[in-house]
């Protein structure tokens, strides 16, 4: 039995676990009945366990490709993080069972995985980078292009209130003349 600690926090980590069953078995084994028996949580140990993305490849159907291109390919997990346990991966038969981070519903819980299921390793997803150089327009910097910078913020509004009270001095003094003239 492997127990493993899975922090609720977690994102972009992948875990690949080998599944000893014949094939007949699998769909039932990895689908959740609706009586809510779910025979795939119950042997990873889970207290939670989303189905919706829980991945279960027949590694037959991947044709050609083999089991580190499909999670480089599917879910970016770098070539160097797959370099040690690439010809692991690669020899495996059956089918493989891979939970994402978000399989455990952002719950820390501690798993004990048992047969048929054997963990085969824990992977780090690429995390995305972004596309082109550093933006530079004054957008990018989180103000609009009509606003003043920084530093001369309130030096515009000093101004401001000064033409208010100017108005106000005008207006106060055009009654006091012309209010009693008539």
């Amino acid at each position: 039995m492997t127990k493993m600690q899975i922090n609720g926090s977690e994102t972009g980590t992948v875990r690949v676990f080998h599944l000893d069953l014949p094939p007949e078995a699998v769909e039932r084994f990895t689908t959740q009945a609706g009586t809510g028996e779910y025979p795939l949580q119950y042997a990873l140990g889970a207290s939670h366990l989303r189905p919706a993305f829980v991945d279960v490849v027949a590694l037959r159907d991947l044709g050609d490709m083999a089991l580190s291109a499909y999670l480089a390919e599917a879910y970016q997990v770098p070539s160097q993080e797959l370099r040690d346990l690439r010809p692991q991966l690669d020899a495996l038969h059956g089918h493989v069972v891979i939970l994402p981070s978000q399989a455990f519903d952002h719950q820390s819980q501690e798993l004990a995985v048992a047969s048929p299921l054997r963990w085969v390793g824990t992977f780090t997803e690429e995390r995305a980078r972004p596309r082109g150089p550093k933006l530079r327009s004054t957008s990018a910097e989180g103000r609009s292009a009509g606003a003043a910078p920084t530093g001369e913020a309130p030096k515009s509004r000093a101004l401001l209130f000064t033409l208010i009270a100017l108005a106000v001095l005008v207006l106060l003094l055009a009654v006091a003349l012309f209010g009693t003239a008539g």
